[in-house]
């Protein structure tokens, strides 16, 4: 049966999706295996980026007609399908979170939504046609959350300036921010009047109740503003557990241990909102970097105009000491700039008419006239700000198996406590009023929030420690992943090596002059991309010569390249291509390949017409303190640090001894360069690679962890790997691999405080070991001590540096 394939890139069809995994890729798939002549679509998520794969009949639809079909597709699914990111304030607990996501997802035309409470983020995709943002954000708001300014291109949301709560529209600015605040004082100092008064002044039982009442009410206002809608829609979470306990400790008559509960609630709740408020501004704090206005040159004067209204190809001036408004190219003035906000670089970079500049970096000696490269909402700064919010909304597999363990620990808590609360009494082993208060000290024990909260913080504060610094994680699953490594693997040229090659030998061969030599290899090389050609260019430039036209140009993968000048084929690489060209075995050529390779040199064949015209000969240098990294490496426990290469055996080896990699592979294809990952993957399991993120792109994508370097630089090495080197630099490895290892560390430090203390917790409320009092000192404390230990991360340095 005659069928044909066609792979399209799912970004290009679908520019608009977060992730390939994202369920308009299914609506797509749906849309397009109905269409006649179409046998078969499915996603190929082994490549990078991801592939639509339709398999078709040509005699039934043709491949243009298939071609134009998906991009229509694409079009029309970008069109009604939109993804949104709102920032919303007012969240109390991570149970909250959880709810508001359900809420979201009955909404109709809803397609996903999820909710992040340590990110304080909404991640939404929905049906255009059927359900507006509007509705959105009435719905959010009817939920009792607020929706936070929402930021213009290239500016972070301020969770601060946040839309009012409908009832708390009228009050001040600086009372909206801290009426929950004032409300918990307010509960605290009405407790201990009426707790101190009854104990110490004989205060009056009524009146030290009405005290109580007042403290009830205090401090369960927000409580019940969440707890009882949710209960009427059937949803028990933190809030109902804890208000269901204060208002049996109040029927028990334990007025004073229900107020004390909800004071304390309350007060863990602040605390545990201003812990997790410093790693959210911690993230948002890369956004303040973006300045709000440009002085741009028009027309020999200078305006001032908002950066979003920046184009392509207009020229800013940047002041000493100004941010640089967007992203661009020098073309005037010779300056320093602080790049490391974006790149991590601890010395500002000199730089020259002709470099690269990137928004939010700051100006430091010398005016710079700089030609924007990139519209506002596209630049570095823009696409790092939209990578870190996307990586909070990943969860970790850590946080995957505590939101599973929640999802059956809670219901099994309820049915124990409504056990704890009717057997005893049944047979007659307790009386009632103690059997329901063992219940209420359960329901306060079975309250997971230390458990939900835990991950989600320490992956929030880990992924802005590390964008603080200039590496790029973009997700809580790599962050894990990339600490449980114990084999790393890395491209030759320009990651171990500068990848920028010199021409060290010209050896002509038969007779022909070296100018020529170099002259026929300049011409052929010209219309490659490879460093090799590059540096092959540049020498016969330098030389002034003058370079042929060149036609039919041919990549032979691995191997080199072949082209015509005239009439005649030109052949430049490796010495198999030239010999298969040439009649019999190569002597002097063999000889001089091998002579040029044994000095560590890399080498190039040329041929003409069947004829051995010479060889070049070219070196590159290891990067500057790459073989101290690699020790830092080393000492950090790796086993294996593997060099892959496409170059001949004895370079490789050469620059492996200089650089201190364990293990070198050379000669390798692109394709053997995935072959050997799969194979070091076999056997040691967790791997990473690191390489530029262009030409390792497949090996990146299948590694456990792809690693690209120059995320600064280049767009594609910000999409193509699960961290990105934002400043090209290899000295920040042992940084994020630490960093990781600390992660993984305080995250298993978080879940044992959590379960440690619900354990105990369980077992003192069954056995009545614990006053209500008690239990709720335990349970916030850990809260807030699981939060405080994630924040840690925030100070996290690697020690060598």
């Amino acid at each position: 049966m005659n069928e044909e394939s066609l792979q399209l890139d799912i970004p290009v069809l679908l520019p608009e999706i977060p992730d390939a995994r994202d369920l308009c890729v299914s609506q797509l798939e749906a849309m397009l295996k109905n269409h006649r002549g179409v046998r078969r679509v499915h996603i190929k998520y082994d490549v990078e980026p991801a592939q639509l794969c339709l398999h078709f009949d040509p005699n039934l639809i043709s491949l243009a007609a298939v071609r134009r079909m998906a991009h229509q597709a694409g079009a029309e699914l970008t069109e009604r399908y939109q993804h949104d990111r709102i920032p919303i304030a007012g969240l109390t607990v991570a149970d909250a979170a959880e709810a508001l996501a359900d809420e979201l997802e009955a909404l109709d035309g809803m397609v996903h939504a999820s909710v992040s409470y340590a990110a304080g983020l909404a991640f939404v995709a929905y049906d255009a046609k059927s359900l507006t943002d509007s509705q959105i954000e009435d719905a959010i708001s009817r939920a009792g959350y607020r929706i936070a300014t929402r930021p213009t291109a290239g500016m972070p949301a301020d969770a601060e300036a946040s839309r009012p709560q409908r009832p708390l529209a009228r009050l001040p600015r600086w009372l909206q921010a801290r009426w929950r605040l004032l409300l918990v004082g307010a509960a605290g100092l009405l407790f201990l009047i009426g707790w101190l008064g009854a104990t110490l002044f004989g205060l009056a039982t009524d009146t030290a109740l009405i005290f109580y009442t007042l403290a009830y009410l205090a401090a369960g206002f927000d409580l019940a503003r969440h707890a009882v809608p949710g209960l009427l829609k059937g949803r028990f979470d933190t809030d109902v557990l804890m208000l269901s306990a204060a208002l049996g400790a109040a029927l028990l008559g334990e007025w004073a241990e229900g107020a004390f509960l909800l004071f304390l609630f309350g007060l863990g709740h602040a605390g545990e909102h201003y812990a997790l408020n410093r790693a959210r501004r911690a993230v948002n704090a890369l956004g303040q970097l973006m300045p709000r206005t440009a002085r741009m040159r028009l027309n020999g004067s200078i305006i001032e105009v908002a950066v979003e209204q920046l184009q392509v190809g207009d020229v800013v001036v940047v002041r000493p000491g100004d941010r640089i408004p967007a992203d661009g190219q020098i073309c005037q003035g010779k300056s320093t700039v602080d790049q490391s906000a974006i790149t991590g670089e601890s010395v500002p970079v000199n730089k020259a008419p002709g470099d690269d500049v990137f928004a939010g970096t700051v100006n430091q000696d010398n005016a710079l006239e700089v030609q924007v490269t990139q519209p506002a909402k596209d630049n570095t700064l823009s696409r790092v700000m939209q990578m870190v919010a996307e990586a909070q909304e990943q969860r970790s597999p850590t946080q995957q198996f505590t939101q599973r363990f929640t999802a059956k620990f809670v219901p099994a808590v309820l049915l124990l406590v409504i056990l704890v609360m009717v057997v005893p009494p049944l047979f007659g082993w307790m009386s009632w009023p103690d059997s329901v208060y063992r219940g209420l000290l359960l329901l306060v024990a079975a309250s997971p929030c230390a458990l939900a909260i835990g991950t989600p913080a320490a992956v929030l504060a880990a992924i802005a420690q590390a964008a603080r610094q200039g590496v790029l994680i973009k997700g809580g699953v790599h962050l894990e992943n990339l600490g449980r490594l114990r084999v790393m693997a890395f491209d030759k040229t320009g990651t171990l090596t500068e990848g920028a090659f010199t021409v060290t030998d010209i050896v002509p061969l038969n007779g022909v002059g070296p100018d020529e030599l170099l002259r026929l290899a300049g011409a052929v090389e010209q219309q490659a991309n490879h460093p090799l050609a590059a540096a092959v260019v540049r020498a016969a430039r330098q030389r002034e010569l003058a370079l042929p036209a060149v036609r039919a140009l041919e990549n032979i993968s691995g191997k080199g390249v072949r082209a015509q000048i005239g009439e005649q084929t030109i052949l430049v690489g490796t010495l198999e291509l030239v010999e298969s060209t040439t009649n019999g075995k190569q002597d002097k050529l063999t000889q001089t390949v091998q002579r040029l390779t044994n000095a560590g040199k890399t080498t190039m064949a040329v041929s003409r017409g069947g004829h051995v015209l010479g060889v070049l000969a070219l070196t590159d240098t290891p990067r500057p303190g790459v073989g101290k990294t690699l020790q830092a490496l080393l000492v950090l426990g790796f086993q294996k640090l593997v060099m892959l290469t496409g170059d001949r055996q004895a370079v490789a080896e050469q620059v492996g001894r200089e650089v201190g990699v364990t293990d070198v592979r050379a000669e390798l294809l692109p394709e053997e360069k995935l072959q050997a990952i799969e194979h070091l993957q076999q056997q040691h399991g967790a791997i990473a690679m690191v390489g530029d993120g262009v030409n390792d792109a497949p090996a990146l994508a299948t590694a456990t962890v792809g690693i690209a370097m120059g995320g600064a630089g280049t767009a594609v090495a910000l999409e193509t790997a699960d961290v990105a080197l934002m400043a090209d630099d290899l000295a920040k490895l042992p940084f994020a691999v630490g960093l990781s290892r600390a992660s993984r560390a305080i995250i298993q430090q978080n879940l044992a405080i959590a379960l440690g203390v619900i354990a105990l917790l369980i077992v003192t409320s069954v056995l009545g070991l614990v006053p209500l009092s008690g239990a709720v000192v335990l349970h916030e404390g850990s809260t807030i001590l699981v939060v405080l230990n994630a924040l840690r991360l925030l100070r996290y340095q690697e020690k060598s540096n």
